[in-house]
């Protein structure tokens, strides 16, 4: 089912940029930003050196092609191919960055570089990922992992942690077979082999800490956070609506307090893919806008129920049926979309808030010499 980008429009941001900085004051880190933006065809899009170091829309760009604050249409606009091209993915990339509300700072050029390539793996992996859909058990192929109940599922001693992480979320890699995650745990899957993949080339002892840390414990949850991303955005500063950068790690909250109770369907955590576009794990043809994420958890609530044991549940084949019923009717659709398209509620709370979160997270610093990343042990 395809639905267009925001049949209604939340209220309207100034479109102003805070674009990118590179710390350093360096004019050769200054020209290796050059030289990438101009390999990308995007120095027609910046306003004309001033006396700071920073990289920032003009304003005739800003009005074109992030009039609302917004980045879901860069694609569109631009006319991008990034399915088929990783110049044209890196440059939608680039463009939303520089498109950030506020400044974005990267340590020096070769972060910025850096974080550029993680977020175009990020996309690449994300596109290519289908899993079942599972929060009691989990598996993952024998060949290359084993579990244990106080260490995770860990990479068996010798087997790469980036053919691991390939295997156990890409069938066509393997033997085809599907393996059982949950939204969470596949979003970290994801990135981290994203970066990992940025990491055999740029920092190979990163990768090899990665390796035995993967071959001892698994990192996850709110570790893992803590470990390898960062959030930009906040409840006090939130980001724009629709503004999303490929690579990022997204949270959409269900603010329904009933159905927020199944397991598994508190919210969903995604990969925004560019284009308009956020993974679908389950479903890996059927990729989600902004609007049928909306839809699909604003029907969660008609989809519960309660099985024999007293547990929540969810009937997903009433949430398919009510999300095409509301497609198909533009009033109800607009209303929906409406509402679900507010900032999310803070935690604990189900009041007025919809479920679109603060914030959006991406991979910590990850060069020699400027690396960010302190592993547990």
């Amino acid at each position: 089912m395809k639905f267009d980008v925001f049949p209604v429009l939340p209220e309207r941001a100034p479109p102003t940029t805070g674009g990118l900085d590179i710390i350093p004051d360096d004019p050769w880190q200054h020209r290796q930003v050059v030289d990438k933006l101009d390999e990308l065809a995007l120095l027609p899009h910046l306003a004309p050196p001033g006396s700071g170091r920073g990289f920032v829309l003009s304003t005739e760009a800003a009005h074109a092609l992030v009039d609302d604050g917004g980045t879901l249409n860069l694609c569109r606009d631009l006319g991008l191919d990034t399915a088929t091209s990783m110049g044209h993915l890196e440059r939608e990339i680039v463009l939303a960055l520089l498109a950030a509300p506020r400044t974005l700072r990267f340590a020096s050029a070769a972060e910025f570089l850096a974080a550029v390539a993680i977020r175009r793996n990020i996309v690449v992996a994300a596109r290519a990922t289908r899993l079942a859909f599972g929060t009691a058990e989990a598996n993952r192929p024998e060949s290359h992992w084993t579990y244990d109940e106080d260490r995770g599922f860990t990479v068996l001693p010798g087997q790469p942690l980036i053919d691991a992480l390939t295997l156990a979320t890409q069938p066509e890699a393997g033997d085809g077979r599907v393996y059982a995650f949950s939204c969470y745990r596949a979003t970290e899957y994801v990135m981290l082999l994203g970066m990992a993949r940025e990491l055999e080339r740029l920092n190979p002892p990163l990768l090899t800490a990665l390796q035995r840390q993967w071959e001892t414990r698994a990192v996850q949850s709110g570790a893992f956070h803590d470990v390898f991303l960062v959030e930009y955005g906040s409840l006090a500063a939130p980001l724009p609506p629709r503004y999303y950068v490929p690579g990022d790690r997204v949270w959409f909250r269900n603010p329904d307090a009933l159905s927020s109770d199944a397991s598994g369907y508190e919210g969903s955590w995604v990969i925004y893919l560019g284009n308009g576009l956020f993974s679908n794990f389950w479903r890996r043809d059927r990729p989600y806008s902004l609007v049928s994420k909306c839809l699909e958890i604003y029907h969660w609530r008609h989809g519960t129920y309660v099985d024999a044991e007293g547990d929540l549940r969810m009937n997903e084949a009433i949430v398919d049926a009510k999300v095409a019923e509301t497609a198909g009717d533009p009033a109800a659709l607009a209303t929906v979309v409406a509402r679900m398209s507010r900032l999310r509620d803070g935690r604990g709370r189900y009041a007025d808030g919809g479920c679109i979160d603060f914030s959006r997270e991406f991979v910590r610093n990850v060069c020699p010499g400027t690396a960010a990343i302190v592993l547990p042990g």
